[in-house]
């Protein structure tokens, strides 16, 4: 049985009394940990150009400069001995072994989770005191880390100007801890925090989905707009004569929130806009030629289990007699038993055994796993793959 990332709490209590309040350290919150990837392997990465990776050097051409990969390997010979960072985003969709991580968090809902970054620093390296948006659990993977942290800090706190990245000009350290292999820090959102490498280290950071108002009001808007027919008109049939020419009254404006309430208020259509940007993924999965045939299929891949790609996003919603499971920011409605079973199952276990999947008899869950398949959301394990197809 795998041991709580949280040590002595419960995850209900984390959830009380620290979840979005206020941070915690735990030490030895994965006893005897081992880093599942190396520092040169993490740099390996960075020579993809899919892979997202940035270089902060605190005394480089200019100060707190930034570099945004892909790198080449001579990029890495001429950086100094000290006080930079490599910072990978997104390692879990690259590497199974990172990928694993997040069943330790399984006390949150999976669509929250966006994704593992890891940074790799020399001695001082650091990317200065900032605060995040959103939640993150810091793991430390290799060597050490002082983390210093702060109180909590907005958009009105100064920050440090010519410099690409948000650095607090004013900080002020409430707490000093250094974290060693397996130790873990959370920090809730708006809380500054400033770590800095003791000689070599990587830290695992894990991020949350945190879409701000702003986003959540274009894109949800955005979603309505696009599916109402140009018919839908603003009318009046109750406009009695102006009082005063050229005056916006309040009939009219109460005309205009009837419009706005009449589809913002629909539960359905927020629950399909929510679900599919949740699970927006962060690169698109490559798929080779797809699947038309359930028989052939089957036949090709009978006896082996289906998996979830590691870069994959899945969440569902439950209502009357239907399920809709989204997968990758698609919507796949689910109205069989069958088919609401199965999506349920794969949302639990990000896989689907090979007897549940060989076993399926109607056609809607059939048209599910290789409308999956085919977007790259699930793949065949089969025994030479050992990652996302």
């Amino acid at each position: 049985m795998r041991q709580s990332i949280l040590g002595p709490l419960s995850a209900e209590a984390f959830l009380q009394g620290y979840w979005q309040k206020k941070p915690l350290l735990i030490r030895q919150a994965i006893a005897d940990f081992q880093s599942p990837l190396s520092a040169d392997e993490l740099a390996g990465l960075t020579l993809e150009e899919e892979v997202e990776s940035r270089i902060v050097l605190e005394k480089g051409e200019t100060p707190w400069e930034l570099r945004r990969g892909p790198f080449s390997e001579s990029d890495f010979t001429c950086l100094p001995p000290s006080h930079w960072t490599l910072l990978v985003q997104a390692v879990d969709h690259w590497v199974p072994d990172v990928h694993s991580l997040l069943d330790y968090f399984d006390f949150l809902p999976s669509w929250r989770l966006e994704d593992i970054m890891i940074s790799y620093a020399t001695d001082g390296g650091s990317v200065g005191p900032h605060y995040d948006h959103f939640d993150v659990f810091l793991i430390q993977a290799e060597g050490k880390r002082r983390w210093q942290v702060g109180p909590v800090y907005d958009a009105s706190s100064p920050k440090l100007e010519n410099t690409d990245l948000h650095i607090l000009s004013e900080f002020e350290v409430q707490e000093d801890y250094v974290l060693e292999p397996g130790d873990m820090l959370y920090l809730p959102p708006g809380v500054g925090h400033h770590g800095a490498a003791e000689g070599e280290c990587m830290t695992i950071s894990v991020g949350f989905r945190a879409p701000s108002h702003r986003e959540i009001l274009m894109q949800f808007t955005d979603f309505i707009a696009d599916q109402l027919p140009e018919s839908l008109r603003y009318s009046d049939p109750d406009q009695t004569l102006p009082e005063r020419e050229g005056e916006i009254d309040e009939k009219t404006l109460d005309r205009l929130q009837t419009i706005l309430k009449e589809h913002i208020e629909d539960r359905a259509m927020l629950a399909d806009w929510f679900g599919e940007m949740m699970t927006q993924p962060k690169h698109e999965q490559p798929v080779e030629e797809p699947w038309q045939n359930w028989e052939a299929f089957k036949e090709e891949a009978a006896g082996v289990d289906l998996v979830l790609n590691e870069g994959s996003r899945l969440a569902f919603r439950e209502e009357r007699n239907s399920l809709t499971l989204f997968a990758d920011g698609d919507a796949y409605k689910c109205h069989s038993e069958e088919a609401t079973n199965l999506a349920q199952q794969l949302c639990q276990d990000s896989q689907l055994a090979s007897d549940h999947w060989c076993s399926v008899v109607d056609n809607e869950t059939r048209e599910l796993v290789l409308d999956l398949i085919n977007s790259g959301c699930i793949y065949p394990l089969f025994e030479e793959d050992g990652v996302g197809s």
